[in-house]
């Protein structure tokens, strides 16, 4: 029916924070933490056990016991345990199918704190008053929060338009619900807009090959050093950040070893994870603002095909010429600094972002090679090593071309044109389906 009708099911998340006393945020700690260990367990009796023994009802049954052996993991509702297995065996999917490592044991403090609610259905939620709504949370009971968009509750809701789950999720501003909602919209037509190239950067974030790049500018007023390590932040909060940590170091001097940090020290601590947050929460809402306008105005979407991570490796050591224990890391804070930079630009999740948001919208999205493209002349397609002076100018060195522009939109314009005469890795359709892989394109000849 629903494709008779022109129409699609659309599943998407919408955060809220929550309004919870002391003893609520306790109780959420400690489900938190049961499902981490939870999912440590897992992990450890998944790789000790023999491949032909594990298997899902086999772990099932080991979750169960396991709540009842251990008080601490009792505190976990039921379901939520359930959707640990869940998404554990999801984990190893997406290693096997090539799109993740394989799944890990989580640390206390590198990993977030999250709880699944995986039936909708247990959360009962009623929109109270203009801004705020209630939910209830198992074994915490009803819980406000912020209602800040219309959700499909009550009279509003059907089989097709309804909440499906939730997770409750923990950051430095405290604990948030994200509901699971699934809605059925029209199927969008074909996007009739222009292509466009996408070259990112660090300077400028995404260049584009029509010269409408879109930057995030810079703060009114930039205090005196660490100017890249925070730029969404102003001058004053870089200026009580750099206060905040220089208290926590002096603070930290007076802890001993294996001593619990003070009051005032975790406190000094929340305050620079706040601002933190701030920073990465006006850099997503950026990059939710350009990646929309980017897939409304534009048909067809051409990135590259980065292996960030190789990007962001550290220098390897080098042997000392007169010592041969010692070892050289020549440009290792030059090359920590551009690493720094490339993961706070997030390149991969403007990609993610617009994979889906190109598919809202009838667009398409299309990876090609990125190996030569910051070498290669748009004007006449000579390749050479020096051919990029600087960050941004770009000089071709063919004697018979000349041509000189800015890098990154010189850059863009290659990666246009190498979708245009097909030299494609990666397609995604506008219906959002896995798109399809090209073979291997034909690599470039450089100059010599």
């Amino acid at each position: 029916m629903t494709s008779e009708l022109g129409l699609m099911k659309r599943q998407f998340g919408h955060r809220a924070r929550l309004a919870l006393s002391p003893a609520e945020i306790r109780v959420l700690d400690d489900q938190a933490h049961a499902a981490r260990t939870m999912w440590n367990c897992l992990h450890s009796w998944w790789t000790m056990t023999p491949k032909s023994d594990t298997k899902l009802t086999a772990a099932d049954a080991a979750i169960r016991q396991a709540r009842k052996d251990l008080d601490y993991l009792a505190v976990l509702p039921a379901q939520a345990a359930q959707a640990v297995l869940k998404t554990y065996l999801r984990a190893w999917v997406n290693c096997r199918e090539g799109r993740a490592e394989e799944p890990n044991c989580k640390g206390r403090f590198r990993s977030a704190m999250s709880v699944d609610v995986p039936q909708g259905r247990d959360l009962n939620i009623v929109r109270v008053h203009r801004r705020w709504g209630m939910v209830n949370i198992p074994k915490v009971g009803r819980v406000r929060f912020r209602w800040t968009k219309n959700l499909p509750v009550g009279k509003r809701a059907d089989k097709a338009n309804r909440i499906t789950g939730a997770r409750l999720v923990k950051d430095a501003l405290g604990w948030h619900i994200a509901f699971r909602v699934q809605t059925l919209q029209r199927a969008p037509e074909p996007h009739q807009g222009p292509e466009v190239g996408i070259d990112a950067g660090v300077n400028i974030p995404l260049a584009l090959s029509d010269e409408n790049h879109q930057d995030h500018g810079r703060p009114p007023r930039l205090a005196d050093g660490n100017s890249d390590r925070d730029k969404w932040l102003n001058w004053k909060e870089k200026a009580k950040l750099l206060k905040l940590e220089r208290q926590a170091a002096h603070r930290k001097t007076f802890r001993k070893k294996g001593e619990k940090a003070s009051r005032r020290l975790r406190h000094t601590y929340d305050q620079i994870k706040q601002l933190r947050a701030k920073a990465t929460r006006r850099a997503l809402n950026w990059q939710h603002q350009s990646t929309t306008y980017l897939a409304r105005t534009y048909g067809v979407i051409v990135v590259e095909q980065l292996n960030i991570p190789g990007m962001t490796k550290a220098p390897a050591p080098k042997p000392h010429p007169d010592n041969a224990g010692e070892f050289l890391r020549n440009g290792a804070r030059a090359k920590a600094g551009t690493n720094r930079s490339i993961a706070q630009e997030a390149w991969g999740r403007a990609v993610t972002m617009l994979t889906y948001k190109t598919a809202r919208n009838g667009g398409r999205l299309v990876k090609v090679p990125a190996p030569y493209t910051s070498q290669r002349c748009s004007a006449c397609g000579f390749v050479s090593p020096g051919s990029r002076e600087s960050q941004e100018k770009f000089v071709c060195k063919n004697p018979d071309c000349g041509f000189v522009g800015n890098a990154d939109w010189n850059a863009a314009r290659n990666v246009l044109h190498l979708y245009r005469i097909g030299h494609v890795i990666v397609e995604v359709p506008a219906a959002g389906r896995r798109g399809r892989r090209a073979g291997k394109t034909v690599k470039p000849t450089a100059a010599m």
